[in-house]
């Protein structure tokens, strides 16, 4: 992976970190789903070498994992 792909997945790993302070307002279940996606979308990035596609993916299922999970 090349230096912009890293800083490209840092950024968005930071971005949701961030994202993330502002669920206070949310359920249990909404917050869940979002902490779902966004390890879902960092898990996904690394295990396909920064693709967009695996990135998107990751989000998806964790996000769907996520939002079971609370149900």
């Amino acid at each position: 992976m090349n230096t912009i792909q890293k800083l490209a997945v840092n950024a968005v790993a930071v971005t949701v970190l961030l994202g993330l302070a502002g669920c206070a307002g949310m359920s249990a279940q909404d917050k869940s789903t979002a902490i779902g996606a966004g390890v879902g979308a960092v898990g996904g990035s690394i295990l396909t070498g920064g693709s967009t596609a695996g990135t998107i993916g990751g989000a998806a299922v964790g996000g769907v994992i996520g939002h079971e999970l609370k149900k």
